[in-house]
């Protein structure tokens, strides 16, 4: 079964620093050319929500408006690893963060899928931002 896991989550001030790390079991990301990644996140009693994504091949990156310019979301091909750069962390950036991915043409934008269509979720990691 073709499963990503998420890691790198924990208790952290507000104002702190995470990187969340996404790898893949069973598959390579190996072709980026095909594949986007996203992150994800559900808070509590809240719906799941999409935090940012990079596309195949050329890498777009899309950002919630929530966290733009505050997270960043790159790719190492070579570590077959994508990582999400959290900082200035805010309470409400409390929640459960997944990875997940979608085959997806390179002409498209991986920020315009919903969470629904894309597929091989793993277990998350539990961010807590305290005040």
């Amino acid at each position: 079964e073709v499963q990503l896991q998420a890691s790198g989550g924990g208790l952290v001030q507000a104002g702190g620093s995470l990187r969340l790390s996404c790898v893949p079991s069973g598959f390579t990301f190996g072709s980026f050319d095909t594949h986007a990644v996203g992150w994800f996140r559900q808070a509590q009693g809240k719906e799941r929500e999409g935090v940012s994504c990079i596309g195949s091949r050329r890498g777009r990156t899309v950002y919630a408006e929530t966290v733009k310019g505050r997270f960043t979301i790159s790719r190492d091909n070579a570590a077959n690893t994508v990582y999400l750069q959290m900082n200035s962390l805010k309470p409400e950036d409390t929640a459960v963060y997944y990875c997940a991915t979608l085959k997806i043409d390179p002409i498209y934008i991986c920020g315009d899928y919903d969470y629904r269509e894309y597929d091989s979720w793993g277990q998350g990691t539990q961010v807590t931002v305290s005040s």
